[in-house]
């Protein structure tokens, strides 16, 4: 709700949270040469991360190899770090790229990695379209940052 009710500022998401300075507020997990990973605030699922070029740009197809190249490997880690914190049983990945294919944001592409657990869609969801979370948004970056770290440091 926090997210939901405060004030945006109108520009893209990512390049605010890289210029905030604080990863830690931002839900910043990692930092990479050329793209980070960082929770997605909303809508919020447990464990959903994306991974972001540096690069304001629309598209994967406007990325350079290299980029292209680091961003699957974030997604690679991305994943590692939530099978040793959350142990899902499977994952969503994949990036939408425009407002007609659900973009929420359009114009900084980003790639989404939604641990999914089998029976996570349960009544809640389907008749009331409300979400269960078990665990704070904090609480998830806590866990997951320290797993970035120590694979990080290997």
């Amino acid at each position: 709700m926090e997210y939901i009710l405060s004030k945006k500022s109108g520009q893209c998401i990512f390049c605010d949270m890289l210029e905030a300075g604080d990863d830690r507020s931002c839900f910043i997990l990692h930092r990479g040469q050329r793209a980070f990973v960082v929770l997605n605030r909303y809508p919020y699922n447990n464990g959903h991360l994306m991974v972001v070029p540096y690069e304001h740009v629309a598209s994967l197809e406007d990325l350079d190899e290299k980029t292209l190249s680091e961003l699957m490997q974030l997604v690679n880690k991305g994943m590692a770090a939530l099978r040793e914190t959350m142990n899902p049983h499977g994952f969503n990945i994949g990036a939408n790229l425009g407002k007609a294919a659900g973009a929420g944001v359009d114009d900084h592409v980003h790639i989404h990695v939604v641990p999914r657990w089998e029976g996570d869609t349960n009544f809640m969801t389907t008749l009331a379209n409300t979400r269960m979370v078990p665990e704070m948004l904090d609480q998830t970056c806590s866990r997951l940052g320290a797993a970035f770290k120590e694979s990080s440091d290997e």
